[in-house]
């Protein structure tokens, strides 16, 4: 049986549940887009310290990785829909405060690193809500298409919410705030408009934290028996490691070829502009071809690319590379993640979704904050040469493993 082609999907865009999904977590995307451009910009502005812009946006992804294990045993036991809707009207209350005390020359540091951190908890609660819930919106036929519309869209706000977010904050330091608290309640309004259930029926059960230590363990005990999920992340863990540090090894070698702020920020739309082309031929790909033959191309086609990085003479030729490159991401996410949400019961979805999701997200944390240092000790071009090694490595690691090989849409 084939779980993700045994039925013929419907056409997406005429569902009515999956058009509010996707709308609500559009509008939010870009108000948070435009947050993530103003949160630091208003930080040097009050304290004049770029240390601190750092550490307010990397209080997120640190709360992230801390609470996302117990955000995926919550989501398991909650009602998903109610606590979607709660966590985006927290999310706003939350960032209406910034405006407020704004305008009453309260805003201090205090407050975002509280807003900071309070809103990083809700936000990793809604993700491993959101993204557990999708397979009861949409049929597992459909799943390859749903993430696929959701990674392009996405991509698509990468590619304007830069300038959108520079307008917002030309027009006001206090408008970037304002749009994402409007938008986190218009995202709720679209939520509770859904008709379908966002999870199956299950018995309401008492929460403790022996309870949820119990359930986190049951998911990872899953997770680790699951050969094809299992190694099929940690090959992922690992190219997000590269990942993470990619960011920044292409801002140097840009800077190497004498790239201006603006031609550094080319690159990245052109980054952005591949990567929604890989959405967009995600699905019919992920339908045509074993997850187990996507993952090793996939795999084997960044570690050919990387190297480029190293040699290419002008910016606009890594403008090429960054494109090429970013193709291949979402076509192996998509896969990945279709394949995954299938064949995980609903119960169980939010842990097992949350615990990959610390693991990558752990993994490009680190690579972001050691790429500063690798750079430094061996040089931009040297490193790119390093992590092509490393994807090869990932890449023969998944060609020579009989477990990704044959793996297949199969249930």
């Amino acid at each position: 049986m084939q779980l993700l082609t045994s039925a013929p999907p419907r056409d997406l865009w005429r569902q009515h549940d999956f058009q509010l999904l996707l709308g609500g977590r559009l509008i939010s995307q870009l108000g948070d887009q435009l947050q993530f451009l103003a949160l630091p910009l208003l930080v040097v502005a009050l304290t004049g310290s770029s240390t601190q812009a750092g550490l307010v946006l990397g209080l997120q992804t640190v709360v992230h990785l801390a609470f996302g294990l117990v955000a995926g045993a919550l989501v398991d036991r909650w009602d998903r829909k109610t606590t979607m809707i709660w966590c985006e009207i927290g999310r706003a209350s939350l960032t209406a405060t910034v405006p407020i005390a704004a305008g009453f020359g309260a805003l201090a540091m205090p407050q975002l690193y509280a807003v900071a951190v309070l809103n990083g908890v809700l936000s990793t609660l809604f993700g491993a809500a959101n993204s557990s819930a999708l397979p009861n919106i949409v049929t597992r036929a459909e799943l390859p298409s749903a993430l696929g519309a959701i990674g392009a869209m996405s991509n698509t706000l990468r590619i304007v919410g830069a300038s959108v977010a520079g307008v917002a904050y030309a027009l006001g330091r206090m408008v970037p705030f304002t749009f994402n608290a409007v938008s986190f309640l218009a995202s709720a309004a679209a939520l509770r408009a859904i008709h379908a259930d966002f999870q199956q029926e299950r018995a309401t059960a008492r929460t403790s934290l022996r309870d949820l230590l119990a359930d986190i363990g049951h998911g990872l005990s899953w997770l680790w028996r699951k050969r094809v999920i299992r190694t099929l992340a940690l090959l992922d863990a690992g190219d997000s490691l590269r990942y993470g540090a990619g960011y920044l090894l292409i801002i140097m070698l840009a800077q190497r070829l004498h790239a201006s702020p603006a031609q550094v920020g080319i690159v990245f739309t052109g980054a952005a502009i591949g990567a929604l082309l890989g959405s967009l031929l995600a699905p019919a790909l992920t339908r045509r071809f074993p997850l187990g033959a996507l993952s090793i191309t996939m795999l084997w086609v960044e570690a050919l690319a990387f190297p480029f990085y190293a040699i290419v003479p002008t910016w606009w030729l890594l403008l090429v590379v960054a494109f090429a490159e970013s193709v291949v991401s979402p076509v192996y996410n998509v896969a990945l993640d279709s394949y995954r949400l299938a064949v995980t019961p609903d119960a169980l979805r939010g842990r097992v979704t949350s615990a990959i999701d610390t693991l990558t997200g752990g993994a490009a944390a680190l690579g972001t904050m050691a790429s500063g240092a690798l750079i430094a000790l061996l040089g931009a071009p040297t490193l790119a040469v390093v992590l092509a090694g490393w994807l090869a490595v990932l890449a023969l690691a998944a060609t020579v493993s009989r477990t990704v090989r044959t793996a297949t849409a199969a249930d």
